[in-house]
């Protein structure tokens, strides 16, 4: 013997009915076989929306009732050759007919009862099961239909009736015995208490009729046919990579099924674990897919879990008084209230100071909760010691599953860690002793992200997703998304990342797309994207939640630059091309590096300094392993340094500098390198870096322009600097009669720091310092005397997009 399980979608309409009937045909030809039936997709809602329009004397319920009988009577007329139709249209006919009268009679009540509603909702798997052996009948399949509620016998808890598992035997043995056809039909979900009145066993419940059908006869296996190809790993509609779970354990299956994973309704598993009958969840829609299998042990899969799930709508109440610490009758107190009021608790955490005691519950149930808590509590809430009950509503609860998660260490700690640094704040914590399931309660806005989160940590070994929000597009962000898309294949395959634009904004524009925006036509899209809105822009990428999200600036804007904070509390990790946050007053500065902490959100900006050379990075890492800085120089500025290597009177100084602006080497505005502003801003971080409470104003600025240069346009600058250029050939000559080079030099030490044009003579590391480089001199503890020298291109858009790309990928890996 064995059991076949349809489910609503598998019967959804006459084609679906067909393709379950082709399964039925190859299971028949193998062994006896009995078929479950659900109510065709979608009606068993509907029946019950007739029933509570009709109790609110609400007449379109006769219109409803109308559509439900036309759609089964096509059904039948679909399946079945119009020469053999009739017999099935009648019963069609006869059985929605008993419905009218049961809803009219509601009308004219009023009254909608638990127990009348049991009846109405009974003819959809009557209808469907019937039209189901009519069909077969007509292909000249032998089969017999039999009522479920002849069968299965229930006490009178109407909506959700608990089965009277020695009668139900009794009477399945007694009609099985005598009965001889090799396939019978019968309906799901229903069945009948001692008077014989119907009642449904939940909904859900057409696979818990499998369960006692397969149970009481000891069938050999249960097959569940649904619309997927069985348990998942998580959520498939949360997870584009949920995988399906193969081998699966019955006490698995019974966590994941109660917290949320649909496939199987939870009860079902207890009655064919007593007998160890296997359950097999398969896909009417690819019936050739291997499933899952739920059985007494399973193989192992090479995990620590099973799979994730989760519970939306969560309340969690708290009972909290210095009164309840030491005295016994607390708790049996509170969940006996819980329980006389029939609030399912699905959670429960103590403190062991006994101080508190939180419960999870469905966020219905929370009011009521709350009032009966209180009343249970009454005396000790007016003397003070107790609190009223707390509820906190909006929240939900993922879980890990597995039985390999016993005595596993490090299990809870990669799941709370991950959470944690994708900014997800757990507000309570559940284990059993059997260690099968960890469970956290969480705000329901994380419930997405925190899936996604744990099946990258626990399942993904392909890759892990990274999502970016980008800002600037101009020479080094350009470039930046140039070499994203070149090195897009690479990340994949070797660091196992995927790394996916999710949001790009200029000056004008901003463009989302949830599934990545397409690297190879961005510019376009941008351009046709909506009008750039900063504070939107930002309000954007924090409400779309995303794991592993990073926010990336490679704009000089002074309004990205104080907004990171913003970003930072919601656990988004900052990568700063732009230097006006870490040079900014040093409070905020510090704000951000203390909310990176805070917040598990790395906060990197190693292209403030040295573009894409490692010199934030090595000076961490010399104040990581217990070096102490005691002096720093540095020539700083790509721009000047390629100025003073090119210019020798031949050109004039502003031909020079205008073509290092069109190479790419100074800031949008040409001035804030020669005015000396942007290397007192990359010094002043260094020393920051360094330990060091510094403002702008601190530092000594040696400025070598003139002050007629300064002002005006950036048109006006350069006619000013060809006026001027006695000015700069003066102090070109001034260098070379002392045979030395002129280089604008920071330096730092003794907590100070200054900033200016020098003659560097041949003996200096600065001397040979050529073309755009950058070069940076830590006179440590470790290195008082020979500095660790620093030294490359320190300007331009490809490397110092280069190093936005690197801190993206140290970002990740954070």
């Amino acid at each position: 013997m064995q059991v076949l399980k349809f489910g609503g979608t598998s019967v959804a309409n006459a084609d679906n009915i067909n393709k379950a009937i082709e399964i039925i045909k190859e299971s028949v030809a193998k062994d006896k076989t009995i078929v479950v039936v659900s109510a065709l997709g979608g009606i068993t809602d509907t029946l019950l929306q007739c029933g509570t329009m009709a109790a609110t004397e609400d007449e379109s319920y006769k219109a409803i009732l109308q559509s439900i009988e036309q759609r089964h009577l096509e059904t039948v007329r679909s399946l079945i050759p119009i020469t053999q139709q009739s017999s099935a249209l009648s019963l069609v006919k006869k059985r929605c007919n008993e419905l009218e009268d049961i809803c009219n009679g509601v009308f004219l009540l009023g009254e909608l009862s638990v127990r009348t509603k049991d009846k109405i909702v009974s003819y959809g798997e009557l209808l469907s099961s019937q039209i189901m052996s009519a069909r077969l009948t007509s292909l000249g399949i032998e089969n017999a239909w039999k009522d479920s509620r002849d069968l299965i016998r229930t006490d009178s808890q109407f909506g959700y009736a608990m089965v009277d598992f020695e009668t139900t035997d009794r009477l399945m043995h007694a009609y099985f015995a005598n009965a001889k056809e090799p396939l019978f039909i019968v309906p799901g979900f229903i069945a009948s208490d001692h008077k014989n009145a119907t009642t449904t066993l939940g909904r859900g419940g057409s696979d818990y009729t499998a369960a006692i059908f397969a149970s009481a006869l000891h069938a050999k296996i249960v097959e569940i046919w649904t619309d997927v190809s069985g348990m998942m790993t998580a959520d498939p509609r949360l997870v584009s990579h949920a995988k399906v779970i193969p081998n699966i354990s019955y006490q698995e299956a019974m966590e994941l099924s109660h917290f949320g994973a649909k496939v199987i309704y939870p009860p079902t598993i207890q009655p064919v674990m007593n007998k160890d009958i296997p359950v097999w969840i398969k896909n009417t829609f690819a019936p050739s897919d291997a499933g899952t299998l739920i059985e007494k042990t399973t193989s192992k899969n090479g995990n620590s879990i099973r799979g994730i799930t989760s519970i939306n709508n969560i309340a969690l109440l708290s009972l909290e008084g210095s009164g309840m610490v030491g005295i016994p009758g607390f708790s049996k107190r509170l969940f006996e209230s819980l329980s006389n009021e029939k609030i399912n608790v699905i959670l429960i955490t103590q403190a062991s100071s006994e101080h508190s005691i939180c419960v999870g519950v469905e966020e219905a149930g929370a009011a009521k909760a709350k009032e009966v808590v209180d009343n249970a509590f009454d005396h000790e809430i007016k003397t003070g010691k107790v609190d009223p009950l707390i509820i906190e509503n909006g929240l939900a609860i993922v879980a890990l599953v597995g039985d390999n998660m016993k005595s596993h260490p490090g299990i809870s700690g990669k799941m709370f860690g991950s959470l944690g640094r994708n900014g997800v704040n757990v507000r309570a914590i559940a284990q059993g002793s059997s260690e099968r399931n960890i469970s956290a309660v969480i705000a329901v806005n994380d419930v997405k992200k925190s899936i996604n989160v744990l099946h990258e940590e626990f399942f993904e070994t392909t890759h892990k997703q990274l999502n970016l929000f980008i800002t600037g597009t101009g020479n080094v962000g350009g470039r930046l998304l140039e070499q994203l898309k070149q090195q897009y294949n690479y990340l994949q395959e070797y660091l196992r990342l995927q790394v996916r634009v999710i949001g790009l904004a200029n000056s004008k524009n901003m463009l989302f797309n949830d599934e990545g925006i397409n690297l190879y036509d961005w510019k376009k899209l941008l351009q046709d994207g909506d009008g750039m809105d900063l504070q939107k822009f930002i309000d954007i990428a924090r409400s779309k939640n995303l794991r592993n999200t990073v926010f990336v600036d490679v704009t000089a804007n002074e309004n990205v630059g104080t907004s990171y904070d913003k970003l930072l509390q919601k656990s988004i990790s900052v990568v700063a091309c732009n230097k006006i946050a870490c040079s900014s007053p040093f409070a905020y500065y510090k704000k951000l590096k203390n909310l990176a902490r805070e917040y598990n959100a790395p906060f990197f900006f190693e292209t403030n300094v040295g573009a894409g050379l490692p010199v934030i990075g090595t000076l961490n890492d010399l104040l990581r392993s217990g070096d102490k800085v005691n002096r720093i120089e540095a020539v700083l500025s790509g721009t000047l340094n390629f100025v003073f290597n090119n210019y020798n009177g031949e050109k004039s100084f502003a031909e020079v500098v205008k073509q290092a602006q069109d190479e790419g080497y100074t800031e949008p505005d040409p001035r804030l390198d020669l005015s000396g502003t942007d290397v007192m801003r990359k010094i002043m971080i260094l020393a920051r870096e360094a330990g060091e409470k510094i403002e702008m104003e601190e530092i000594e600025n040696k400025p070598f322009m003139p002050a007629s240069c300064m002002t005006g346009t950036v048109a006006e600058f350069y006619t000013a600097m060809k006026k001027e250029e006695d000015h700069f050939k003066k102090l070109y000559d001034e260098a070379v009669r002392s045979d030395r080079k002129l280089k604008f030099v920071a330096r730092y030490a003794n907590g100070k720091a200054s900033v200016g044009l020098q003659h560097i003579d041949a003996s200096h590391d600065f001397y040979h310092l050529y073309g755009k480089d950058n070069i940076v001199l830590f006179y440590t503890d470790r290195y008082p005397v020979q500095p660790l020298v620093i030294k490359g291109a320190g300007a331009g858009a490809e490397v110092t997009a280069s190093g936005v790309f690197a801190d993206i990928i140290r970002a990740a890996s954070a």
